[in-house]
């Protein structure tokens, strides 16, 4: 029996000493804030807040309900071939400094991340330039070779930085931190702010949106939230925060920044509003069956660029980070099959290439042979 106790004695012990370090390192500034105030009363009164979570309308699990976690752990043990590339993928430096006149261009960093000149105003979309996905930089998905050519140190003065949502493959600390300082504003999701305050963003440069609230980015770049399928989180907690999609309309042209979505009926909801789109940025990769609800197929994306009518999809949210289980090249290669059978019009540039939106765009399968 005394070996009994002394044995619970331990365990016990232990137990509290691991919680008490899993709260201090929660404390540590890159897991970001938590909402109060206004901020929280503005969230408990979003329509898309209940139950205390932000929800989709639509019943969104982050596990397929015909998979486990016991299989998705051991999925990842199972070695995949390909999925990291064998070599250096193809990139382009391109000088963001010295890129003048109003014809809208964009350039593609990997993954989430891209920079838009448009009228003349620069912006960035889910910056991520440190070498990890992760709040640590000692552990965490790698990005590949030659993907981190771009950093925080090669950008212009920013007029606008706009957030998607808080996972860390779109909102990194460390990029945050270099870029604050010449950024004018930060259009970010509901309940993001808070991470940014915490982060030495004042409060007066941050513009948080629920879905489908509208601001200003200048006097001739509108923005608009619109939803999409699935969550947030940066700790213990998921929901605290929304997660967004844009429409940002131009006085020439209307481009959907799609950030992370599930396939959903919201696509085709925001096409009959907003569309049609010039230019669809939707993710096309990091997706398995298992968690099917909050990450698109790559014939899925295909569809969602239908249903939003899109002129042109450029894939993103592949081609920097392995965050999933498939070979990294497969999500490109299944979505432009998809793509020309259903006549659906892509761009797929290097990395670091200057895109000319409405211009003539990349159609080279750069990814061949890797």
């Amino acid at each position: 029996m005394k070996k009994f106790k002394k044995g619970m004695i331990i365990l016990l012990s232990t137990l509290v000493f691991l919680g008490l370090i899993t709260v201090l390192v929660l404390q540590l500034p890159t897991f970001g804030g938590t909402a109060s105030g206004a901020r929280l009363e503005r969230i408990k009164h979003s329509p898309n807040y209940k139950n205390g979570t932000f929800q989709y309308p639509l019943e969104t699990p982050m596990m397929n309900p015909e998979s486990s976690w016991f299989k998705l752990i051991a999925a990842y043990f199972k070695p995949t071939e390909g999925r990291e590339p064998e070599r250096p993928l193809p990139s382009v430096k391109t000088n963001l400094k010295t890129l003048t006149g109003t014809e809208p261009v964009l350039v593609w960093f990997g993954h989430s991340s891209y920079f838009l000149r448009v009228n003349g105003k620069n912006l960035l979309v889910d910056p991520v330039f440190s070498g990890r996905t992760s709040p640590f930089q000692f552990v965490g998905s790698k990005a590949y070779p030659c993907t981190e050519m771009y950093g925080a140190d090669d950008f212009p003065e920013l007029d606008a930085i706009i957030i998607s949502h808080d996972h860390y493959d779109h909102l990194d600390y460390d990029t945050i931190l270099k870029l604050v300082s010449r950024t004018k504003h930060f259009h970010v999701a509901l309940g993001v702010g808070s991470h940014l305050e915490r982060w030495g963003v004042k409060p007066e440069a941050i513009t948080e949106y629920d879905w489908y609230e509208a601001g200003k980015i200048s006097d001739d770049l509108q923005l608009t939230a619109t939803p999409g399928r699935h969550f947030s989180g940066r700790g213990l907690k998921r929901g605290q925060t929304l997660w967004n999609s844009y429409v940002l309309k131009t006085p020439t042209q209307t481009i959907f920044l799609g950030g992370d979505s599930g396939y959903g009926p919201h696509f085709k909801e925001i096409g009959e509003k907003y569309g049609p789109f010039d230019l669809a940025l939707l993710e096309c990769g990091q997706y398995n069956l298992m968690w099917h609800y909050i990450h698109m197929m790559p014939e899925e994306t295909v569809q969602a660029a239908k249903d939003l009518k899109a002129e042109v999809l450029m894939p993103v949210h592949w081609g920097k980070f392995t965050l999933a289980l498939h070979p990294w090249k497969e999500p490109i290669e299944r979505m432009t099959k998809k793509a020309k059978e259903v006549q659906q019009l892509v761009t797929t540039p290097r990395i670091g290439e200057l895109v000319p939106i409405g211009g003539n765009y990349s159609t080279e399968r750069w990814w061949e042979g890797y």
